[in-house]
């Protein structure tokens, strides 16, 4: 009965974790929830821990990515009791490298200090980069995201979101020792430390303005199950240009990911005609869409049109192709063997191509612009190196009506804030429903439109120049930090923890002759 109820508290503290993450917003609980983590796990065996472990992870992924099922339900056609499972399977899946870095950190280091402080926090980053890594990867409810509203966030632009991440962990396992009474005083003032740098961080400008532009994003708000059906693209078209006309004050006006429910080859007649207005009328135009191009494969793209781009033809070099494709939404693993199994591996749409690394900053009125397409803004490697050194804002359009009126596209918006904050950048991000908004160069939202609403969000942006230590230098001090730490969490470790075992041992031999 007692193993019950710590399990139930691990899964309850998983679950908690939760609602550090927008929208909610209550980010100390990110520190609650690892709490958890080392209390229901850290004097445990190396097998126990690793199951604990992997109950506290179900509650966070399952609670924290239920959002997912709509996709399936309403648009995949799958009945509840299978989406929950399926749901549960992926759930299941990023627990096991929660499990895998308790293990191992359990093997590896006997001594509760050294293993909680400095080898547990960087097992626990490496877990969170692999899941986002195998099988093209799943980098979602990373917890240095629930601080963009904390004292964390300056520590953003020198060492990443995963950089906040470890300091969670790190003042969880500080928290968690300081209960148990070890006689070790340099954890606490090394967390102050650090969380009073990060706060300090805050006050730091690293890039500097450029020049101001004018931004019209409309937000069509048109519904998923209709976007596709005979008839829909008239309207849609109608709907994207009746919105966009009054927008005289605009410089660059952005549409959503796949706006026009067509391909660009299907639409170029129509495409040339929009280039030409906005040529008149000295604006330039930015929108999602499907090419085919003459290879043949299909991309999910962004297009610019009208003034200040190179006139209008297809296959024009003014473009991005998206390079990271959601696995069973744009493609299909085993597509040959899976598409026949259930109308939710049928999406419209999900059988796309990648695009190439390194491709060029989109110019629209004499801006730079570097483009992530929905997904791709969830890969801050990605994102940082598409920016280049003159890149004036980050753009990102998506489409998150999959998702209904559920959590997950809040999430989405909080992740493309932190891509701000780490690259010194302002954030333009047109959606077709929502979350429509701008940020400054700290992911701060300076405006935005609700959900479900169809408008156009106007906002007077201004570019930025230079690069943050983030920018420069991406993830590698962090990773030498975490191999530095996990050696020397190690090394120390064993050595206290075997020495101490060994002086026991003689003393215990001692005694035993005192008493002969």
């Amino acid at each position: 009965m007692r193993h019950f109820f710590f399990s139930l508290g691990a899964l309850l503290s998983g679950v908690l974790g939760v609602y550090a993450f927008s929208p909610f917003g209550y980010w100390p609980l990110a520190l609650v929830s690892l709490f958890g983590l080392y209390a229901s796990t850290q004097t445990l065996s190396p097998g126990r821990a690793a199951r604990r472990s992997f109950i506290w992870a179900m509650g966070f992924y399952l609670v924290g990515l239920w959002w997912i099922h709509n996709s399936m339900t309403i648009f995949g056609g799958m009945p509840l009791w299978a989406a929950f499972l399926l749901v549960a399977l992926l759930a299941a899946y990023l627990s096991l490298y929660t499990a895998a870095a308790i293990w191992l950190a359990q093997r590896l280091v006997p001594s509760r200090t050294w293993r909680a402080l400095l080898v547990l926090p960087a097992l626990l980053i490496a877990a969170d980069w692999l899941r986002g890594w195998v099988m093209t990867g799943f980098p979602w409810l990373w917890f240095g995201y629930s601080q963009l509203e904390g004292p964390l966030a300056g520590l953003a632009p020198i060492m990443g979101v995963q950089g906040i991440s470890w300091l969670l962990t790190f003042t969880a396992a500080t928290a968690w020792l300081l209960l148990q009474r070890r006689p070790t005083w340099w954890p606490g003032v090394a967390a102050i430390a650090l969380w009073g740098l990060a706060f300090s961080s805050n006050f730091v400008q690293w890039v500097t303005p450029t020049q101001e532009s004018r931004f019209a994003l409309v937000q069509g708000n048109i519904e998923q199950s209709l976007k596709w059906i005979p008839g829909q693209l008239e309207q849609s078209l109608e709907r994207y240009i009746s919105l966009t006309l009054p927008e005289r004050d605009a410089d660059v006006v952005i549409w959503p990911e796949s706006a026009l429910p067509s391909t660009e080859q299907q639409l170029a007649p129509w495409l040339k005609q929009v280039d030409l207005m906005m040529r008149d009328r000295g604006q330039s135009l930015i929108t999602g869409l499907v090419s085919e191009p003459s290879s043949g494969d299909m991309y999910n793209s962004v297009i610019t049109l009208g003034h200040n781009a190179i006139p209008y033809e297809m296959e024009h070099s003014n473009r991005y192709y998206k390079q990271h494709l959601v696995p069973v939404g744009e493609f299909v693993p085993f597509g040959d063997l899976l598409r026949p199994i259930a109308p939710f591996f049928n999406l419209p749409m999900s059988s796309f191509a990648r695009g190439e690394a390194n491709q060029p900053d989109l110019t629209a009125a004499g801006q730079q612009l570097s483009v992530a397409i929905c997904y791709e803004v969830a890969f801050p490697s990605l994102v940082r190196a598409n920016m280049k050194p003159n890149t004036d804002y980050l753009l990102t359009v998506s489409n998150d009506t999959w998702f209904g009126q559920s959590i997950g596209p809040w999430q989405h918006q909080e992740i493309a804030r932190m891509r701000a904050l780490e690259l010194g950048r302002p954030l333009i991000r047109a959606t077709n429903n929502g979350v429509t908004l701008v940020t400054d160069e700290k992911g701060q939202i300076t405006a935005s439109l609700p959900q479900f609403e169809t408008g156009v969000l106007q906002a007077n942006v201004t570019g930025m120049t230079g690069l943050t230590p983030y920018a420069r230098f991406g993830s590698m001090p962090l990773l030498a930090w975490l191999l530095i730490s996990v050696l020397v969490g190690i090394t120390v470790g064993r050595r206290q923890f075997y020495g101490r075992q060994q002086r026991l041992a003689a003393q215990q031999n001692l005694r035993n002759r005192a008493r002969s």
